[in-house]
């Protein structure tokens, strides 16, 4: 059951995407994806995605529709990692990932390339938290010091 991709993983509130897309969010490529992703806390589940890919890359809506399963099921199988970190920072998350190639890839290089991006996902979340954590501390060691002299 843990391996399933819920209708609440898929991101379609309007509000979310277009915050996402008109700036505030952080993103890098792992060639053939670009990974948009915003912390937010409007959602249902800790993580939930959208999946794009562009008509000017494929005409024919048969093969972005390919391209498209070939993303969620990468995701569907890697995503595990992702959640685990987020349940236990207590965080959300609006990601985004855009396909960017104009030629078909394996199933198999995506999901390579889908774990690298969630890899890196879980690192700059964790990294985000102990910096926000050590901002904490200093503004408790702040508070508590100018306490002290009064």
């Amino acid at each position: 059951m843990l391996n399933t991709l819920h209708k609440s993983e898929r991101l379609d509130k309007k509000k979310v995407i277009d915050k996402m897309f008109s700036g505030g969010a952080r993103s890098f490529s792992v060639f053939p994806l670009r990974v948009i992703y915003l912390p937010v806390e409007e959602l249902e589940a800790p993580v939930s995605i959208l999946v794009s890919v562009s008509k000017r890359r494929f005409k024919r809506a048969v093969k972005r529709n390919r391209v498209k399963r070939q993303i969620r099921e990468a995701y569907r199988k890697n995503k595990h990692g992702l959640l685990q970190t987020l349940q236990d920072e207590g965080r959300q998350l609006a990601v985004a990932f855009i396909y960017l190639s104009d030629r078909l890839v394996d199933s198999v290089e995506i999901e390579e390339r889908m774990k690298v991006a969630l890899a890196r996902i879980t690192e700059k979340v964790l990294a985000d938290v102990a910096v926000q954590k050590a901002g904490e501390n200093a503004t408790s060691a702040e508070k508590t010091g100018s306490a002290g002299q009064s």
